[in-house]
């Protein structure tokens, strides 16, 4: 049997799922490694030689639900509540 029409028919498993960490349709089933981020893996996947990758997924390309009043709160020296306000009157 060779790659053309008739091998077509045989194609109905899939290799890779949804991968828990990232979700995207990456993690093999067969190796339990995701080819986007690399879970299991403790570090996530990153390869210099594709920057273009890291670029879509470095930070500040999600919600930043911490980082982003980080620069607010060290404008006032990370004081909060009552005492900031008591600071900023002085």
């Amino acid at each position: 049997m060779g790659k053309g029409t008739g091998s077509f028919g045989k194609r109905r498993n899939k290799t890779h799922t949804l991968c828990i960490r990232c979700g995207r349709r990456s993690f093999h089933l067969q190796k339990s490694r995701c080819g986007a981020c690399g879970y299991p893996s403790a570090r996530i996947r990153k390869y210099n030689w594709s920057v273009k990758a890291i670029r879509r997924k470095t930070t500040g390309t999600g919600r930043m639900r911490y980082l982003r009043h980080v620069p607010v709160r060290f404008k006032s020296n990370f004081r909060e509540g009552i005492n900031e306000l008591f600071f900023s009157l002085k």
